[in-house]
């Protein structure tokens, strides 16, 4: 299976003033998602997406490829992911590269390895899966078996539309959320229905204690610390 990897980065950030290419622990935050990506013995490519010279200019420093100039238009701060990546697909596409999946790689989380990597996407191959992302457990109080949310009249429902809690934390189900250090989805499911998520979606789970996604600068000093420990 031929699978991209796409790194989007682009020059603008909220948290943290250039964040794809400040300095953590005294290497770019970008490089270490350049660098799991190098080492991954599945993917057959990997891009920088970026409208950002520097950004650029950093990615190929580091070995990376960034091929094209992301419109300005995807890289405004309400961009959603989805377009990004049509858009890169689209251009690999157009110079005559094809490929059955893609992988999105978010330089947010530099603490995924290649191995997480390969796993998606052996995971994504051995249950003929349209996709695979990183999961972590849900802790047990916000099961959504156990969360409640309001109706338009304020009343308390809960999110299972059941109408009694599970009595015991032994008989919740396993829940998960998204984890965010890798997506792989299939060509298809991206290209022509338009969207991330196929019918069939597989997790990878990762271990909480290494998983960190950079929005805020806690999450910097924590990132700081497990790279440190690596």
């Amino acid at each position: 299976m031929r699978v991209m990897g796409v790194i989007p980065a682009r020059g603008g950030s909220k948290g943290i003033l250039r964040k794809n290419v400040a300095l953590l622990n005294g290497k770019p935050l970008i490089a270490y998602t350049i660098e799991a990506a190098q080492q991954s013995a599945r993917l057959t490519r990997t891009i920088v997406s970026t409208e950002d010279p520097e950004i650029a200019a950093t990615a190929e420093r580091f070995g990376a490829e960034a091929p094209f100039v992301r419109p300005a238009e995807l890289a405004l701060d309400e961009t959603p992911m989805l377009p990004v990546l049509i858009h890169g697909v689209g251009w690999l596409e157009d110079h005559g590269e094809k490929f059955d999946a893609v992988c999105l790689l978010q330089p947010t989380n530099p603490m995924r390895t290649a191995s997480d990597i390969d796993g998606c996407i052996e995971l994504m191959e051995r249950n003929d899966a349209d996709t695979v992302f990183t999961v972590l457990p849900v802790p047990q109080h916000y099961n959504p078996h156990w969360v409640y949310e309001p109706d338009s009249q304020g009343n308390l429902r809960l999110s299972t539309g059941e109408s009694t809690p599970i009595p015991r934390r032994q008989q919740l189900p396993l829940a998960f959320h998204r984890e965010g250090s890798v997506y792989v989805v299939k060509r298809n499911v991206l290209m022509e229905q338009n969207t991330l998520y196929g019918p069939r979606v597989y997790g990878y789970r990762m271990k909480a204690e290494r998983s960190v996604n950079i929005d805020e600068l806690s999450d910097w000093k924590r990132a700081a610390t497990l790279v440190a420990g690596v």
